[in-house]
């Protein structure tokens, strides 16, 4: 399948990097977002991004956003990309709803970080042509898609799928559809860990960060990183493996949960582990 026409769900970091990224291979794009403003702002944070990657030679910024159409509501596509907050119900309702009005040869896939894409396939009437296209933050730079196979999802719809990200650039890892997937059941642990080390007293941030980044060559520490993500989607992608897994071990650390209750979500809100102009 070519997917000439995209729609995505959502403007926010993910869903307006996905839309970018989408829109630079020469695809048109529709956006939307149900929240007042955020379809504005994440055209406005393409922009930008866009910029940045334009002085490094990238593609020129106009023409790449001259295929990115804001829309008030759902319509129909080739492709539907989700990438709305990561509450089961939310995602249901899109799911629902496109299967109503995106042609029967359309598939409908998720960018979910967790949440089961059997779930997400078994309220519309296509479940085959349902899958998890899970990209990484920041969309436009890392090269990850984990590729999710629902319990029903077919081999076309797999080998489509693979296929498209390769051609937005990306490399596809597939996984089957179990409760945080590969990507996140590896990562929460380690994340929830480092909190657990903050608040026993083990080291302070940055040290707890610094050990992460030098001693394991990684780009990022672990405190960090959850206020990239956003502290209260790492408590959510924790719950889903606290509960579909059934192990103490996923379950957030107090401190992580104390943070959210405060609105300490990490970059979005200005605070979290660290501070942010």
């Amino acid at each position: 399948m070519d997917f000439e026409h995209v729609l995505v769900v959502g403007a926010g970091q993910m869903g307006g990097g996905i839309a970018q990224v989408v829109a630079a291979s020469g695809r048109r794009v529709s956006l939307h977002d149900a929240a007042p403003g955020a379809t504005e702002r994440g055209l406005a944070t393409m922009r930008r991004s866009l910029e940045k990657l334009a002085e490094k030679g990238g593609a020129d910024p106009d023409e790449v956003l001259s295929r990115v159409t804001a829309v008030d509501d759902l319509v129909p596509a080739d492709l539907l990309i989700e990438a709305v907050i990561e509450d089961a119900d939310v995602k249901q309702d899109v799911f629902r709803r496109a299967d109503e009005l995106l042609p029967d040869s359309a598939i409908l896939a998720s960018n979910t970080s967790s949440l089961p894409i059997t779930s997400l396939a078994a309220v519309t009437s296509r479940p085959d042509r349902v899958i998890g296209m899970h990209f990484f933050n920041p969309v436009p730079v890392l090269k990850l898609v984990e590729i999710v196979r629902g319990r029903e999802t077919s081999e076309d719809t797999a080998a489509a799928i693979v296929a498209l990200a390769e051609e937005l650039g990306k490399t596809p890892a597939v996984a089957n559809d179990f409760p945080g997937f590969v990507s996140n059941r590896i990562l929460m642990p380690y994340i929830n860990e480092a909190v657990w080390a903050l608040q026993d007293g083990v080291a302070e941030p940055e040290a707890i960060d610094t050990i992460a980044k030098l001693g394991f060559a990684h780009p990022m520490g672990p405190l960090a990183l959850a206020d990239l993500i956003g502290l209260d989607t790492c408590i959510a992608i924790m719950e889903v493996l606290h509960d579909g897994l059934g192990d103490e071990k996923y379950a957030p650390c107090p401190l992580l949960r104390e943070h959210v209750e405060a609105g300490r979500l990490g970059r979005k809100s200005g605070r979290g582990f660290y501070a942010y102009d």
